[in-house]
């Protein structure tokens, strides 16, 4: 049995090593997209503060982990997908068969279409080279407007802020992380970043970027400009899976797998950030990108491959982030599903919030800022769906008791 992995992130590594195990006879392909070791992108942030060096971003670091298991390591991106004679050709031109394929390419950057953003000093900050760029120009005093922020765009902030540049934030939207956060709970990220020095600047767009004796000027709605030595475009991203057009294989927002991790096309499996599966809380088909689901999702993916049978029980979302100290989270369904009910407390004085949804009596979503000892106590309940019972109503008079409620009605489910 041929198994080949398009994609070196975490979704793909697990998914080798779960191969080795369950079919040791097999062959196992591993292409990486980068002419790197196979390293967790979700890092980088601490390689801009200098907290890690490159070698810490590697996902197994021991010399020789892959050739030792067996693993081979192809470095190369793929152009095309030939389902009917089981083939993967690589931008180089050499094709490798599979009898098994699976896709955890993750997902891509996207760019702004305006003028300008192919002028020098505008990057993005996706790969370590990216990183490697930003490190060489950024300095203390470096002026750098960013573009977006976003869950990638405030874990860079973090780095960007420890390098000392002069750093202005340009947020779409009216408020910062809204994918992840609610409004009041974002506008207090927001105050939290400004009280750090960071200017942002909410419901702005830029309309060009041009360039003016080596420094750009970045052009705002109005006639206004600011001047950058650097543009950093953080504006979102989509699935890497491009190379997948005419396969047959089915997408949505991401490629469309079952509980198998299997897509429409027999032979062809999805994993990670670029697969669209069923969220647990609220059964709706999303992409969650978050590293516990793509590594669970690949296990799955890689012991369907080898013929056993395993499945998901779906996503769950929920997200952790570290704004310049300042700790912020969101699980489930914490926009509230239709029908249910909330409760929140807010201390903006110590930049302390906490929003619970629920349904029933079952918590589904929740937003907290400022909360570190909740967080496990949150995703235990909301993943678990466990029923609070006469808890709901003392979470609603006081939603501080959440691990109270946690260690009364857990040990029960």
């Amino acid at each position: 049995m041929r198994h080949v992995i398009i994609g070196a992130g975490p979704a793909g590594v697990t998914a080798a090593e779960t191969l080795r195990k369950a079919d040791p006879g097999a062959s196992v392909t591993l292409i990486h997209g980068e002419s790197e070791e196979p390293y967790a992108r979700m890092a980088i942030p601490y390689l801009l503060a200098g907290k890690i060096r490159e070698s810490g971003l590697r996902i197994r670091p021991r010399e020789g982990h892959y050739a030792d298991l067996g693993i081979d390591l192809v470095p190369g991106r793929v152009r095309a997908v030939t389902p009917g004679n089981g083939q993967v050709t690589l931008a180089s031109g050499e094709s490798l068969p599979y009898d098994r394929l699976l896709v955890a390419t993750g997902s891509r950057p996207t760019l702004q279409r305006i003028p300008g953003i192919d002028l020098p000093g505008v990057h993005t900050c996706w790969t370590l080279e990216d990183a490697r760029v930003l490190l060489r120009k950024a300095r203390p005093g470096t002026r750098v407007v960013q573009m977006g922020a976003g869950f990638v765009g405030c874990i860079i902030m973090q780095g960007l802020v420890s390098m000392g540049v002069d750093l202005t934030i340009l947020v779409r939207s009216g408020r910062m992380v809204s994918r992840m956060m609610n409004p009041p709970s974002s506008a207090m990220i927001r105050r939290w970043c400004q009280s750090k020095g960071v200017t942002v600047r909410v419901e702005t767009l830029p309309e060009a970027i041009t360039a003016e004796d080596g420094h750009l000027r970045v052009h705002l709605p109005g006639g206004e400009t600011l001047p950058a030595d650097m543009y950093l475009c953080l504006v979102g991203v989509k699935p890497a899976a491009e190379f997948l057009d005419g396969t047959g294989v089915a997408m949505g927002s991401g490629i469309l797998v079952d509980a198998a991790m299997a897509t429409s096309v027999p032979g062809i499996y999805a994993a990670g950030d670029v697969a669209e599966h069923v969220d647990v809380i609220t059964g709706e088909r999303s992409v969650n990108a978050i590293q516990p689901n793509a590594v669970e999702q690949g296990r799955v993916a890689a012991l369907n491959m080898a013929g056993r049978r395993a499945a998901s029980r779906g996503t769950f979302s929920f997200n952790i982030l570290d704004t310049l100290g300042l700790l912020s989270s969101s699980f489930g369904a914490w926009q509230g599903l239709p029908g249910g009910d909330a409760v929140e407390a807010s201390n903006p004085d110590r930049y302390r919030y906490l929003n619970l949804q629920f349904a029933g009596d079952l918590l589904v979503g929740a937003n907290a800022v400022g909360h570190s000892d909740h967080i496990g106590a949150l995703r235990g309940l909301i993943e678990g769906k466990v029923h609070l019972g006469p808890w709901k109503e003392r979470l609603r008079q006081n939603p501080g008791l959440i691990m109270d409620a946690y260690l009364a009605c857990a040990q029960k489910a």
